[in-house]
């Protein structure tokens, strides 16, 4: 027994001895260049196992062809080109000799640009209108690029426009939209243009370093169509035309010339005298525009001239539906004919008013010379006249006439020639007559009798200030209402404060009068007083001195207007008729009596509210009604009958508003606008064999029109019968009923061939419209035959669905008529990757309906589609096989939905962005993604969410979002351009973090965040070139060149702009202001940028494009934080007392220095000789000539010769002004900062083990005299430096 237990043991022991386990595959995504070229190394697949065995690899799959795998090292290869998608799953079996590992890896694949854009069309050729509304988007130039991320987006630009004119009117947005920016004239502007377009893809480049660019153009021609949108032009004007008075009928007076300012469309113009001053005189032909005289002219009844008011139209209607005019006015001179003799006439007031008389009298004072009134007028009606004037009678010499001639109406006044003879005590009166005679036709001439009286003194009468005056009342003003107060003056010393007054005619008393003594007007009778009656009076004010001599002035009274009438309308009532689905259109009408120059007569017309007020609407001011939308008679009350009654209202504007109603009926009319309808959807009956006559079953039918002339039904079998059924119509509660039943003489047989009957009943109202409805008819027949499916159409169901219900079912037959069915699984089987395998995520109910198993979740993404088979049973069968022949089959196809967040394809790019050049839409980074869901739930949407900055401390701070995201679609990869919303700050210095949400349309959404380093301003590098801004503009792009060579740096250039800080140099200086970036995120400084473009093979390009300087960047000041430092600040305090009192040893100790230096120099210099020395030795590298005082002056870069043997001052003196090089050499120009040597004590060279710096140069000086014995002798000059550098 032990031995066995041992041996079992001993088997035990073995079996786990030799249990190996398979290899795991630790990598699943490889990302690759889309160029990679045949025999390359792609990728290296990623295995281990547990016993460290020996792995072989292999590959499967439809991709493998693509590529090769090394057996055992896992290296895949590029096989032939790729040309694939841009995501694939490759087949990979890895295997460790007795156990295999299959795997599918998936393989994203980076664009590369390999496809130019493609235009869908050779060309856009269009006609638009001139009309044509600016923005409008004339056509869509799509171009269509096969690549995808960047390579893939598509920049449109209108490159040239044909003519150059119309380079402005057209735009092109980032969808290709060619939309129109400025207006369009046929008329004024060119009516044909040729539209360069060019697309131009983002650029892209994956295994090679080249950035790849393709472009593509197309042309469009577009031809602007004229339209009538202007008025016709009349031309020539002003017209101004002759004609003699009494011309014939007929004869031409002028003729006027109008165009169709629309040239494209040179409509007829037709002509026609819009108004006239003199009615009936001319006329003018419709056609040509020839005007002529229509009836006789009379010069002296119409005046000097006639003007007319001619229009011209267009034929045809412009865009507006008129027909568009123009008017002109055509002045037309009378020429006057001598037909008329002079004559004189009395005036009263004004030349107007003027009777013809034959006697005239006037008055004189005794002894008073002048002119003597008479209140003639002498007048000739013809324009060209010459009369002569003569007096005669006894007393003709006392007086002269004037004037003796004239040539046209004159007043004619007496002149006293004999004032002697004018003496009251003899004569109170002279008679005299006066004679005019026309000096063309003698015999044409007029005489008149003047009676003058001779009165004494007292010659002045009562005269107003004005001769007419305007005056306001308001209506219904009350009884005494003072409207003015006028009074008139006398210079008579009998009249003063003797003046009555009156105003006439006496008509005008009826409604004013004036106070006798005041010459205040007032208000006679308000009621009388009414602007709806009368609104304007006139008056004459008169005045009466104590002789009774009257002075006047002319009144004019308005009476203004006050809201005292409400607005009337024309009718009591309306009525109108519409039939249901029209227009009603209907104006109400109504006027206001009160003034119609103000608010109180304008009316604003509106609706009461009511039941029915809502569909109608009326326009306020010129009161059509009209409904809102379509009225439906069988949506009123039956018992309307169609009728419809509002109440609109018409008010004024004045003050209150006054308003009136009005009751508006509308009769709606009913039509037949509704077909019959069935009841129910379907009908199905059944009938037993053998039965005549026997009932089937009845339908239902209504029609909703409301008049018995639209509503009434009658059914017929139209269809289906064979004769075997009849149906018959009977009203019912509501609609119509329609009785099916056997036809009398047939019997049905269910052995026949005919077992179910489908029956097409048509209902049909008094118009003919009908409706169809199938009524399935069976005959019942005794169980004897096997069920079989019906075909069954595939069905769907979403993945991870938990619904309870069927999602689809069996549908199976059997011809008997009693039956009984059941179905039965065959067999359930999912299609997962490609296959067919048995699966439990279904079950069948004996019902034939299927239903998910709740045990299981169903997913797309691990099988998309079921099939089950089943049998179907009829459990009534009374003989034979109860089963079906064949098994029934029903296909259920898996739907995606949307359970898979986007996945963000990592990416090893730096993004970088220059702060100074960034403006809103800068493009500084990019993300792309992808779902694993499929169709519209693969759709990916970016948006920047959160944004931060972490400055070089690595301190956070939250920011308002200064970036958005545009997303673009490359094939299934979604990529999201981060643009920039705003400028950014430019002296923050890390890096943002900018926070991007990848949102599908069900709103699952992932985040990854960007590091996008920012480029401050410190970085910020001026170069000064000797040139103007205009060449360094034009040599710019070989300048960055030169400049990226040099740095192997990206050059930003932000600014080109003149040197204005030192204007007395004659060449100009521009300085350009750049930024030198790596694409990892660093940046040059200005000193590092100097040291690396002065290198031999870079500087002489450089210098030849007019490099002269290389300026430091600006300094940042820091703002400190004072309260954090008070703390550091008292500490500093005790410091400094310990600073300053080493600070006093060691500057006594330098001091005593300083002096034994320079009698060391002084000692060095009394050595020497110069005829320029001036009193004594001079001081190598000081501003004295004696020790005492010696100061050692600032000297930079002091290379000297102190060789003994040297006795030239020039060549041993240390003047500061001299500089160390040569300005001639190149790159002298280049920097003129320059640097200060730092002085060091002695005893430091032995400290440090090193010759020590000086800040002075007599230390320097001194020290490099003892080194410069064992060196060649050097010698340096400065000539071309001068006191404007200084």
């Amino acid at each position: 027994m032990d031995g066995i237990l041992g041996s079992i043991l001993l088997l035990c022991l073995i079996s786990l001895t030799y249990a190996n386990t398979s290899p795991t595959i630790t990598e699943s995504t490889y990302h690759l260049c889309e160029d990679i070229p045949p025999g390359v190394d792609a990728f290296t697949i990623q295995a281990t196992d547990a016993e460290n065995d020996v792995l072989t690899y292999s590959l499967n799959g439809p991709y493998a062809q693509y590529f090769s795998v090394g057996e055992h090292t896992g290296i895949v290869k590029v096989a032939i080109p790729l040309n694939i998608p841009d995501v694939i799953r490759l087949g990979v079996v890895v295997s460790d000799g007795p156990n295999y590992t299959p795997t599918q890896l998936n393989l994203v694949f980076s664009e590369a640009n390999n496809n130019p854009p493609i235009f869908q069309d050779r060309s856009y050729d269009k006609v638009i209108p001139e009309n044509t509304a600016v923005g409008t988007t004339l056509f869509r130039a799509k171009a269509v690029d096969e690549d995808t991320g960047t390579a893939g987006v598509i920049n449109y630009s209108i490159d040239q426009v044909t003519p150059i004119e119309g380079s402005s009117v057209f735009s092109i947005d980032a969808a290709g939209n060619v939309k129109l920016a400025k207006s369009l004239n046929y008329t004024s502007l060119s009516t044909f243009y040729r539209l360069r377009i060019n697309a131009t893809d983002g650029g892209g480049k994956c295994y090679y370093d080249n950035i790849n660019y393709f472009s593509s153009v197309v042309y469009s021609f577009i031809t602007v169509e004229d339209v009538a949108d202007l008025d016709p032009k009349f031309l020539g004007v002003p017209y101004l035309g002759r004609v003699e008075e009494n011309s014939l009928v007929g004869t031409f007076v002028f003729k006027v010339f109008a165009i169709d300012q629309d040239i494209g469309i040179n409509d007829v113009i037709n002509y026609s005298i819009e108004s006239t001053t003199a009615a009936g005189l001319f006329q003018i032909s419709k056609d040509k525009g020839i005007i002529s005289v229509m009836s006789r002219i009379d010069r002296e009844l119409v005046g000097d001239t006639v003007t007319l008011t001619v229009k011209a139209t267009e034929s045809n209607p412009n865009i507006h539906g008129t027909l568009a005019s123009t008017t002109a006015d055509v002045l037309i001179s009378i020429i006057d004919v001598n037909d008329n003799q002079p004559a004189f006439y009395k005036c009263d007031g004004s030349r107007d008013s003027c009777v013809q008389a034959s006697h005239f009298t006037g008055e004189v004072l005794e002894h008073a010379l002048g002119a003597v009134s008479i209140n003639m007028t002498v007048k000739d009606p013809d324009k060209i006249s010459r009369t002569k004037l003569i007096l005669e009678g006894t007393d003709k010499d006392v007086f002269s006439v004037e004037p003796q001639f004239t040539s046209s109406d004159s007043i004619v006044q007496l002149m006293v020639k004999q004032p002697k003879l004018l003496d009251f005590e003899k004569i109170q009166q002279i008679v005299l007559q006066v004679v005019a005679i026309d000096e063309d036709i003698p015999t044409f001439r007029y005489t008149a009798t003047v009676t003058i009286a001779i009165k004494d003194a007292n010659d002045n009468s009562p005269t107003f200030p004005h001769d007419t005056y305007k005056l306001n009342v308001s209506e219904h003003s009350p009884d005494g209402t003072v409207v003015a107060k006028i009074t008139a003056e006398d210079p008579d010393t009998m009249d003063q404060g003797n003046i009555t007054y009156r105003l006439l005619p006496d008509s005008i008393r009826l409604y004013f009068d004036v106070k006798p003594q005041t010459g205040s007007i007032y208000v006679k009778n308000m009621t009388l007083l009414d602007r709806e009656v009368r609104s304007l009076y006139s008056a004459t004010l008169e005045a009466i001195d104590t002789e009774g001599k009257p002075g006047n002035t002319m009144l004019e009274i308005t009476v203004t207007d006050i809201n005292d009438q409400k607005p009337v309308f024309n009718r009591e009532s309306y009525l109108a008729f519409v039939e249901e689905g029209g227009k009603l259109e209907v104006k109400i009408e109504a006027t206001d009596a009160d003034d119609s120059d103000t608010e109180n007569s304008q009316i604003v017309y509106g609706i009461m509210q009511s039941r029915f007020s809502d569909n109608f609407t009326i326009d306020p001011n010129t009161g059509v009604l009209t409904n809102r939308g379509e009225l439906d008679r069988e949506d009123l009350d039956p018992k309307l009958n169609g009728r419809i009654e509002i109440n609109v209202t018409a008010t004024d504007k004045g003050t209150p508003p006054l308003s009136s109603v009005v009751p508006v009926i509308i009769n709606v009319e009913d039509i037949n606008d509704n077909v019959p309808l069935f009841e129910a959807s379907s009908y199905n009956f059944s009938v037993k064999e053998g039965e005549r006559g026997a009932y089937v079953g009845s339908v239902y039918a209504e029609d909703l029109d409301q008049t018995t002339d639209f509503n009434r039904i009658s059914f017929s079998i139209i269809e289906g019968s064979f004769g075997s059924f009849i149906i018959r119509t009977f009203a019912d509660e509501r609609g119509y009923r329609g009785n099916i039943t056997v036809d009398p003489d047939i019997e049905l047989d269910f052995e026949s061939t005919r077992k179910q009957f489908r029956l097409r009943v048509e209902a049909t109202d008094l118009e003919q419209k009908t409706a169809v409805k199938t009524v399935e008819v069976y005959v019942l027949d005794v169980n004897d035959e096997r069920p079989e499916f019906t075909p069954t159409g595939p069905v769907t169901v979403k993945e991870n669905t938990t619904v309870s219900g069927a999602i689809g079912s069996f549908t199976g037959q059997d011809k008997d008529g009693n039956h009984s069915l059941v179905y039965e699984l065959e067999s359930i089987k999912c299609r997962c990757n490609g296959s067919l395998i048995p699966c439990s995520w279904f079950i069948l109910d004996p019902n034939g309906e299927v239903r998910l198993n709740l045990s299981y979740t169903v997913d797309y993404e691990q099988c998309d589609q079921a099939v089950i088979e089943a049998l179907v049973v009829d459990e009534f069968t009374e003989k034979g096989e109860n089963n079906s022949v064949t098994t029934g089959e029903l296909v259920i196809n898996i739907v995606d939905i949307n359970d898979n967040a986007p996945e963000f394809i990592p990416s090893d790019s730096v993004f970088v962005v220059v702060s100074e050049s960034a403006s809103k839409g800068t493009s500084v980074a990019g993300v792309t993604a992808i779902d694993g869901d499929s169709g519209v739930n693969r759709q990916i949407d970016f948006k920047v969410t959160a944004v931060q900055f972490e400055d070089n401390n690595n301190r956070t701070t939250n920011m308002r979002l200064l970036f958005e995201a545009v997303t673009t679609q490359q094939k299934d990869i979604y990529v999201g351009i981060i643009q920039t919303t705003e400028g950014l700050e430019m002296s923050l210095k890390g890096k943002y973090l900018v926070t991007v949400t990848a949102t599908d349309t069900g709103g699952i959404s992932s985040n990854t965040v960007l590091e996008i380093f920012s480029v401050d301003e410190s970085y910020k590098v001026e170069l000064q070139f000797t040139k103007t801004v205009e060449q360094v503009e034009q040599d710019r792009d070989k300048i960055i060149r030169s400049l990226t060579a040099a740095t192997n740096a990206a050059v930003e250039v932000v600014l080109i702009r003149p040197e204005t800080v030192d204007t007395s140099r004659a060449s100009p200086i521009t300085v350009m202001v750049a930024y030198f970036v790596y694409s990892n995120g660093t940046a040059l400084t200005s000193n590092e940028v100097e040291r690396m473009v002065s290198g031999p093979e870079h500087y002489p390009v450089l210098a030849d494009l007019g490099l002269r300087y290389i300026g430091q960047p600006p300094t940042t000041v820091v703002e400190v934080d004072t309260v954090k430092y008070v703390l550091f600040g008292m500490v500093g305090g005790l410091i400094i007392v310990l600073g300053i009192l080493t600070t006093s040893l060691m500057c006594t100790r330098r001091n005593y220095g300083r002096k034994l230096k320079a009698a060391k120099a002084m000692n060095s210099a009394s050595m020497m000789t110069s005829d320029n020395q001036k009193g004594g030795a001079v001081v190598p590298g000081t501003n004295k000539y004696t020790m005492e005082g010696a100061n050692p002056v600032l000297n930079l870069h002091m290379v000297l010769d102190l060789d003994e043997e040297s006795s030239d001052v020039d060549k041993v003196s240390l003047n500061s002004l001299d500089l160390t090089e040569d300005m001639g050499l190149p790159g002298n120009h280049m920097k003129t900062n320059m640097l200060m040597i730092e002085e060091e004590e002695e005893d430091e060279e032995e400290e440090y083990g090193g010759p020590p710096e000086y800040i002075e140069p007599l230390g320097a000086a001194l020290a490099q005299r003892g080194q410069k014995r064992d060196q060649p002798n050097v010698g340096f000059s400065n000539p071309a430096f001068s006191t404007t550098d200084l």
